[in-house]
């Protein structure tokens, strides 16, 4: 596969965004608004909605003094929010004060305690927050407690979670910390006693959680659980398939509940391993704004990985487990194989990210090579809208699954376990039979984020 690079492609004149103060005007930009000047240059050459923004317009200053004494209003947090066009269709740009944290969240490593989590308002007091744990990473510190799935938290240190508090409560920078746990029996929340000390410490993801294939009624049905797309581990999901395609599986089932996005490049190897035939051909579209439109780009199925092949199922119909936490690059999955292959999708509506971003930094041309030294500075702004083979890409309220099934906190079960619910829909859907599982009636908890969105590790990003 051609691998497009086009997005960090040199720029002919980066000294200003704006001609007509490089022009006029040789006042240099005074050192301590290099970050803001970093930030309005980046967003003004890549941003998807920069002709939508009045202060992004290249004739938006007269000179550079005045150009500066805009940069010197806001802070670089403060600046980035400010030129970004409503967070209502820009919901996912963000921007960092460390990349070398942002470089390692990418690729699956951060500082962690083991548990991921859903965090969603109490049903029974809206000003609270509840955490309810989706899996234990394993290795980690909480893959040795006693924790587990669909478990519910309510409080850090004593402290109970409210919205005001809980991102600075789990979230913070502080290594040890203990958690207290609660129950709830459809009526209300209750403190059960349980309280569990964990120390966060660095920690790499594989993101291959669960790998396995499942006999029943005549067929042999792989199932792959896959957390986050990382491309250092695109060889270790490349022998994956390789030991399902080896087991002779008839059908598969590919789990993405969990699983936030991630690389571009990932998303297209992972493609070919579900298919296989349809190497060469459009995967998905990639359309910038107005001023990078020569970076336009193409992604198509690839047949290697390097120099090694990719091991295919070639599969016409694909079972896709997604939740309200599956989002981005887990996505295109779904509309990039639509146009070529049967996708049964159970579970919930996605989140509707169908856009990708790009790294920034403060550079000549904004790559990570020769960066400014004086900061560390990055940005992840929204660059391209992504579409399918057929131009398709208007899922940004959430793709809806073909069966809809949503996990609750009494029906989370064991993750890889044919009992489990959605799997179990699933293969029941493959074989025919009508055992799918029956949801309790009660009340959905309402869910505010995860512990994934929190630390950067999903948004579809380029290499």
């Amino acid at each position: 596969m051609k691998r497009y690079t086009t997005l960090f492609c040199l720029l002919a004149v980066l000294t200003f965004g704006f001609q007509s103060c490089t022009d006029n005007d040789d006042v240099a930009t005074p050192k301590d608004l290099q970050i803001n000047d970093f930030i309005w240059k980046g967003l003004n050459v890549y941003y998807l909605w920069q002709d939508q923004v009045p202060n992004l317009a290249d004739n938006r200053f007269n000179n550079t003094n005045e150009y500066n004494a805009f940069l010197g209003n806001y802070t670089p947090e403060a600046l980035f929010d400010a030129l970004r066009v409503s967070k209502t269709i820009d919901r996912f740009s963000w921007i960092v004060s460390d990349y070398t944290v942002l470089e390692q969240e990418f690729q699956g490593t951060t500082k962690n305690n083991g548990i991921e989590f859903k965090l969603t308002l109490d049903p029974t007091d809206n000003t609270k927050v509840l955490g309810i744990v989706t899996y234990i990473i394993p290795n980690s510190d909480a893959a040795s407690k006693n924790i587990k799935r669909g478990e519910i938290f309510n409080g850090i240190n004593g402290t109970t979670l409210t919205l005001s508090n809980y991102s600075s409560l789990l979230f913070s920078s502080a290594v040890n910390y203990t958690i207290n746990f609660a129950d709830y029996n459809g009526i209300a929340v209750t403190n059960n006693g349980k309280s569990i000390a964990f120390t966060k410490t660095t920690l790499d993801e594989n993101p291959i959680l669960v790998n396995k294939v499942f006999v029943s009624g005549g067929h042999k049905i792989g199932y792959l659980m896959y957390n986050g797309f990382y491309s250092n581990y695109d060889s270790l999901l490349n022998d994956a398939f390789g030991s399902l395609k080896s087991e002779g599986i008839t059908d598969f089932v590919l789990d993405l509940r969990y699983n936030p996005g991630g690389s571009v490049l990932s998303a297209t190897r992972l493609a070919s391993m579900i298919t296989g035939q349809f190497t060469g051909q459009v995967f998905a579209k990639l359309t910038y704004n107005s001023k990078k439109s020569k970076s336009n780009s193409t992604y198509t199925f690839p047949d290697k990985i390097g120099t090694s092949t990719i091991n295919s199922l070639k599969l016409t119909t694909v079972y896709i487990l997604t939740t309200s936490s599956t989002a981005s690059a887990s996505e295109l999955i779904i509309n990039g194989l639509q146009p070529y292959i049967q996708v049964v999708q159970i579970g919930d509506k996605t989140v509707g990210k169908n856009q990708a971003s790009t790294t920034l930094y403060d550079s000549a041309d904004f790559r990570a090579t020769n960066r400014n030294p004086n900061h560390k500075y990055a940005m992840q702004p929204i660059v391209a809208y992504t579409v399918n083979k057929n131009g398709f890409g208007d899922y940004q309220t959430g793709i809806v699954p073909t069966v809809t099934q949503k996990e609750t906190a009494s029906t989370y079960g064991v993750l890889g376990d044919s009992s489990e619910p959605l799997l179990k829909t699933a293969i029941s859907k493959i074989t025919g039979t009508t055992k799918f599982a029956q949801q309790k009636a009660e009340k959905p908890f309402e869910e505010i984020s995860d512990s994934k969105s929190q630390d950067n590790r999903g948004g579809m990003h380029f290499e």
